[in-house]
């Protein structure tokens, strides 16, 4: 194989495969990227054996074949090669030559080219059309809520995605968990949409978390799935994951908007106050106390090990006053993925989850479990 490539069609992509190619695997070469010729174009493969990437990209094919570089050297090489231009030779016994017209030069041990896993062929599948940027919202409101690395069920690795109806309206909906807390985001689409099997399927949140690197703020993208897999396709790229296997638990009743009281919060500001309250908390002492008098919110926080903080907001609040722990950094974190000015918290008493949500936009609502005190 010899190809010569512009170094700025491939630098990007380059970059946005490392998570994928830095897995580890059972299979060494999952660490190594395919480039293979396709006619006057090249082929770039990826996989970690559960998500698998595919992208066509220009290039002068001056001598047909395939490739496989280390992902991680093969992009450190492009990003700082001097010219805006290089090519990319197989010499013998899958060495590979990266070089300019003049001064630079790489000579690298590749791997054979027989060896790269496939990507599975996804066939049979109907696609829908969405919004890239609409996409990627839904994923950067719901795969922030991660699980321990060694957590083995598919409802806390993976993200529920299901088509619902609401008052009339299809959506799609989007819900993550971790036990403790619940996100969930919900998209109008149009009335004609029609998705696959009678139930929905689970993603896992490290792969969306590689889709969402290749989603821009413009353009639609097609997304389809079966049993087994999800594929997201853009005019040159496609991503294929495979599903997580399991069921996710009904979560329905705990979304259900019955609180007592509620309270509206200037967002920027109790994130703030947020953020200086956690300054003592650790890994023994997540929590802080939020109590609530007449007109009054003390958030406080105490730390044998460090030391004790507290700070007080004027609020609309004209209940019995009531004390109620929360780990901090779920606030801060759902508070963070919040869109309007004001963001609205909804409480029944000291033992049960709240309910946060935009003031305005109700499109994203999250469910946090309280702390005993």
């Amino acid at each position: 194989m010899k190809i010569r490539i512009k170094k700025k069609d491939i630098t990007d992509v380059l970059s946005k495969i490392q998570s994928i190619a830095s897995r580890k695997t059972n299979i060494a070469i999952t660490t190594a990227v395919l480039i293979k010729t396709v006619k006057t174009e090249i082929n770039l493969v990826s996989t970690d054996l559960e998500t698998g990437f595919e992208g066509i990209y220009p290039a002068v094919v001056e001598k047909e074949g395939s490739v496989v570089i280390n992902a991680r050297k093969l992009f450190e090489i492009v990003r700082d090669f001097p010219n805006d231009e290089l090519y990319i030779n197989e010499i013998e016994n899958n060495w590979i030559e990266i070089m300019n017209q003049s001064s630079v030069e790489y000579r690298m041990v590749g791997m054979n080219p027989d060896d790269f896993p496939s990507i599975p062929s996804v066939e049979d599948i109907t696609y829908f059309d969405m919004k890239s940027s609409v996409f990627k919202n839904m994923i950067e409101k719901t795969v922030f809520i991660t699980g321990s690395s060694e957590e083995k069920r598919a409802h806390i690795n993976g993200v529920y995605l299901e088509r619902i109806e609401s008052k009339g309206i299809n959506k799609i909906r989007m819900v993550s968990t971790d036990g403790s807390r619940l996100s969930k985001v919900d998209h109008a689409c149009d009335d004609g949409l029609v998705l696959p099997g009678e139930t929905g399927i689970i993603i896992s949140k490290k792969g969306l978390n590689d889709v969402a690197k290749f989603l821009d703020q413009e353009g639609d993208i097609k997304i389809g799935y079966n049993k087994s897999r999800f594929v997201l396709k853009k005019e040159n790229e496609t991503i294929i994951m495979r599903l997580l296997e399991g069921n996710f638990p009904e979560y329905k009743d705990i979304i259900n908007r019955k609180e007592a009281f509620s309270v509206k919060l200037d967002r920027q500001m109790f994130l703030m106050m947020l953020k200086r309250m956690s300054i003592f908390t650790s890994e023994n002492h997540k929590g802080v106390i939020f109590g609530f008098n007449k007109g009054k919110l003390l958030v406080s926080s105490t730390n044998p090990e460090l030391g004790e903080s507290k700070e007080e907001m004027n609020i609309e609040y004209d209940a019995e006053p009531m004390e109620i722990a929360f780990n901090v950094r779920y606030f801060i974190e759902t508070i963070n993925v919040i869109d309007d000015d004001s963001v609205k918290i909804l409480f029944i008493d000291n033992e049960s989850p709240c309910l946060i949500e935009g003031d305005k936009n109700k499109n994203f609502l999250s469910v946090i479990m309280p702390m005993r005190i």
